[in-house]
């Protein structure tokens, strides 16, 4: 017998028991995005590296250890996508969508980043995110956030998790931070792990996202960032958080939280629960008005966030948010006899034609009536359609129900349609 090949390690089948679980996440989300008006796009899964080169940063863990980078038989380099933002902002770009336009968009799809695979945590992955192009201020900061909102409370974890605003300002006050960052930090040297030493040099703000103790410690009289804000970013956080407080939204402004990309400014967040372990992210984002100019389009304020979708449907299930249903099928048609299949299908058809949201599951392969109810049983089904000898030559159907004591009735078949509206109301 030939060796079965595996599936690629942090790379996850998705079992039928699974992915409805996912698909009521799935729904909920495009009813949400729905609500406001936002509309659906969808980009390769397969970009040219330089794209996220000149989006997230050269410097940035992603780009240094965790694109899956190839060069094709051209020779051009190519990158399965970490992350949706610079694809949208391109797609935008190359298409027309973003220079003197408003643009509400979302995705959904798969991501990929070569990591340590940990629970809720892949080498491909999958997010949802939402980007809203050519509004600058506070208003649509606050749009994106309200939404998120309303996301926790459509999949009823409102109370569970918790959101934290910062801001990273213009990319001037950011300079001037991050000399006097790199100050404070080379006094603490020596508490420093070997991953800030490095960030040190390169991407000095992350250092303050460090889990490491030691480095926390050497934080813990750091400058902070809202110090040195322009008089531009703090009105705009100001008004962010004005405007947060009269939709009745409850933050806390988190002076070490960063974003790991390099184009994010101003407006930074996440929402943060103690569901999952410790404590955990499950939606990120903020403002990121260079990145469409840094991509080659015209400058264009941007804004939006990011949610990992493996880590919201763990912390659902773990909630008890999401039913579980081994059920295929609302009606399962059986039958017996020469002329049999014909009828069967043309009931079945009859059915799915006229009343579309039920779910309606043909037997196959044959087998006496003892086989085809096991079947009709494993499917889930509430009633069976009986198609035997005596149906047929008197155009009748006979109706079990399989969940319920209820007993059996034989109707015509002109009648079918209109009974089982009434039964599945």
């Amino acid at each position: 017998m030939a060796k079965q090949i595996q599936k690629i390690r942090g790379m996850n089948d998705f079992l039928p028991e699974e992915t409805t679980k996912w698909q009521q996440v799935e729904n909920l989300i495009r009813k949400v995005v729905a609500a406001y008006g936002y509309s659906e796009i969808r980009t390769p899964i397969i970009e040219s590296t330089a794209l996220f080169k000149r989006s997230i940063g050269e410097v940035t863990d992603i780009v240094e250890k965790e694109m899956y980078t190839f060069d094709d038989r051209d020779g051009d380099s190519l990158t399965l996508r970490p992350e949706g933002t610079a694809s949208c902002v391109r797609a935008g770009n190359q298409h027309g969508l973003i220079y003197n336009q408003e643009q509400r968009l979302w995705y959904m799809g798969p991501m990929f980043r070569y990591e340590r695979p940990q629970k809720g945590r892949y080498r491909q992955f999958h997010q949802f995110g939402c980007e809203v192009f050519g509004l600058n201020g506070p208003d649509i900061d606050a749009e994106v956030i309200i939404l998120t909102a309303r996301l926790w409370k459509a999949f009823g974890i409102a109370d569970k998790v918790k959101l934290e605003l910062n801001s990273l300002g213009s990319n001037e006050a950011r300079a001037l931070y991050r000399e006097k960052l790199v100050e404070h930090l080379k006094a603490h040297e020596d508490q420093l792990d070997e991953d800030s030493k490095r960030r040190l040099e390169s991407n000095p703000l992350r250092v303050l996202d460090s889990k490491d103790a030691n480095v926390q410690a050497a934080l813990e009289n750091a400058p902070k960032l809202i110090d040195y804000l322009d008089d531009e970013s703090r009105n705009h956080l100001d008004g962010l958080c004005q405007l947060l407080d009269g939709a009745g939204i409850k933050y806390e402004i988190n002076h070490k939280l960063v974003r790991g990309l390099d184009y994010y400014n101003r407006t930074v967040f996440e929402w943060v629960t103690k569901d999952l372990g410790s404590q955990g992210t499950v939606c990120a984002g903020g403002r990121y008005d260079g990145l469409v100019e840094q991509l080659g389009g015209r400058p264009t304020p941007a804004v939006g966030f990011a949610m990992g979708m493996e880590r919201m449907v763990l912390l659902l299930d773990a909630l008890g948010r999401l039913h579980q249903s081994d059920a295929v099928a609302d009606i399962y048609v059986l039958g017996s006899g020469k002329q049999a299949a014909v009828v069967t299908n043309q009931l079945a058809e009859q059915v799915r034609d006229q009343l579309p949201r039920l779910r309606v599951m043909n037997h196959r392969g044959g087998g006496n009536f003892k086989k085809q109810f096991k079947r009709a049983d494993k499917s889930g089904a509430q009633v069976a359609l009986i198609v035997g000898e005596d149906e047929i030559n008197n155009e009748q159907v006979t109706i079990k129900y399989l969940r319920t004591g209820t007993d059996q009735v034989t109707i015509s078949q002109e009648q079918l349609i209109d009974y089982l509206s009434e039964y599945f109301v």
